[in-house]
């Protein structure tokens, strides 16, 4: 079976450099119990095939081989060679043989038989038209298969950081910089409309915030706003009221403690619903 996705992709933002490829494995780790949650809820488990879109270096993939167990696969859709080169390497070190990564872009996936089930997290954010895809995606999936996604939510991250002044400006730079950049930021809330229109049924949803008062979880943002350093210059955002970068992590921690209270990571949406019947 050949299914032609429309030609809707664009270049992940971010790019494909080691680092950007560490922040997404320390960012996943943080994430992983979101995502199992989603899955576990969605009915995604043993004995299914599944569908892993914009696989990235392969966090998601081996987190559903893991629920899916050896008997059945999980296959990884990425078009960078080095992101795939990456999530061979891991998958093989965790034991996962059944897991592969396709070197494929997503407007072409070709395959021999349906998935149980399609998945992705923080891809199609980055789609200029992400209907097109979850519709065409859906068509690798069998009747009452499952159909998953997580995207993000800025609309809340944005309001719950406001009482923390240079946290607050963090998230501002970055939420600037991707919007110019052409991201939807609010694609966990166009999660509803978009699975309509793809043709499925509306989709259960809920959001998750991630909240916490430790370094790892403050550093998770600086990590993004590190990683979009170079399209903020190229955008002519300035980043000068964050002052020198270096010191920004201990500045934020001395605000955080001021205050005595807790910094808002990544509200996550999570969305499924079931390929119809007929």
């Amino acid at each position: 079976m050949a299914t032609q996705l429309s030609s809707v992709t664009s270049e992940y933002v971010l790019g494909y450099t080691g680092a950007e490829q560490e922040r997404l494995i320390r960012q996943a780790a943080r994430i992983a119990p979101i995502t199992e949650r989603l899955f576990r809820e969605a009915g995604i488990g043993p004995g299914q095939r599944v569908l892993d879109l914009g696989s990235g270096v392969g966090d998601v993939a081996m987190l559903v081989a893991r629920l899916i167990g050896p008997t059945r696969e999980v296959v990884g859709i990425e078009r960078d060679a080095s992101s795939i080169a990456r999530a061979k390497g891991r998958a093989a070190k965790a034991g996962l043989h059944n897991v592969s990564f396709w070197q494929t872009d997503v407007n072409q996936i070709v395959g021999k038989a349906l998935f149980d089930a399609a998945v992705g997290r923080f891809v199609l954010m980055f789609l200029p038209d992400p209907v097109s895809v979850l519709h065409s995606v859906s068509r690798l999936v069998r009747p009452g298969g499952v159909v998953a996604f997580q995207e993000p939510s800025w609309i809340s991250m944005l309001a719950l950081g406001a009482r923390l002044p240079l946290w607050s400006k963090v998230l501002s730079a970055i939420h600037e910089t991707f919007e110019r950049s052409g991201v939807n930021m609010e694609m966990g809330l166009d999660l509803y409309a978009a699975f309509q229109q793809a043709g499925l049924p509306a989709p259960a949803m809920h959001m998750e915030t991630l909240l916490g008062g430790d370094s790892d979880c403050m550093q998770m943002p600086i990590d993004v706003l590190h990683s979009v350093y170079p399209l903020a210059q190229q955008h002519n955002i300035s980043l000068e009221e964050l002052g020198n970068l270096e010191t920004l992590p201990e500045r934020i921690h001395t605000e955080v403690r001021r205050l005595n209270t807790v910094v808002n990571v990544i509200p996550i949406v999570s969305a499924w619903s079931r390929r119809p019947e007929n």
